[in-house]
């Protein structure tokens, strides 16, 4: 006898329930405003918080930053769950299985987040959080967690893929080209 059978299981059972209703989701909705105030007060690099337009409750959170130019991370707000994600760069032009061993190592090293392949292949940095654990510290974590990877590694993904990225970060005047370590961004045993 399996445990299945024990507990009397059926498929037909619907095991996944709504765990919020719309008044709920419209106060998390109002809650999320809020705290997307107070934590664009308290950082300069913020250039706007906006929301998207539509059935989808999503806004966008657009950073300037020192490596990459702009980082926006885009919150979508959904019955269960808020998912986070922001576009890294495009699908590489070459070193592409480099780059994606890359990305998997330091998945491994990431907490709450991790890379994927997106539209039209390019790589995003993406996560999702349930909202029975949602605060505004958590919030603003996700927010920093996504801004401060795509900060680190841009620059050496972006080395890894293209040809060109070295000399355009020379003309842009980057300087970061490792981590603490001396080694590599990312984890890779592999130099570029």
């Amino acid at each position: 006898m399996t445990l299945l059978t024990l507990v009397n299981w059926s498929p037909a059972l619907d095991l996944v329930s709504d765990l919020f209703d719309d008044a709920a989701i419209a106060r998390v909705e109002r809650q999320i405003d809020e705290w997307l105030g107070r934590i664009r007060a308290n950082y300069k690099n913020i250039e706007s918080i906006d929301r998207a337009e539509g059935d989808e409750i999503r806004w966008y959170v657009r950073m300037r930053g020192e490596e990459k130019d702009f980082t926006t991370i885009w919150l979508t707000l959904g019955q269960r769950t808020l998912r986070y994600e922001t576009y890294v760069m495009p699908a590489p032009e070459q070193n592409a299985e480099l780059l994606y061993e890359t990305l998997l190592r330091r998945n491994e090293k990431l907490v709450g987040a991790h890379f994927s392949i997106g539209i039209e292949d390019a790589i995003f940095l993406r996560g999702e959080l349930v909202l029975t654990a949602l605060i505004e510290k958590e919030l603003d974590r996700v927010i920093g967690t996504l801004y401060s990877v795509v900060e680190q590694l841009f620059w050496n993904l972006l080395e890894i893929g293209f040809a060109k990225a070295a000399v355009m970060r020379t003309q842009r005047g980057s300087t970061r080209t490792t981590g603490r370590s001396g080694k590599p961004l990312g984890g890779s045993s592999v130099s570029n």
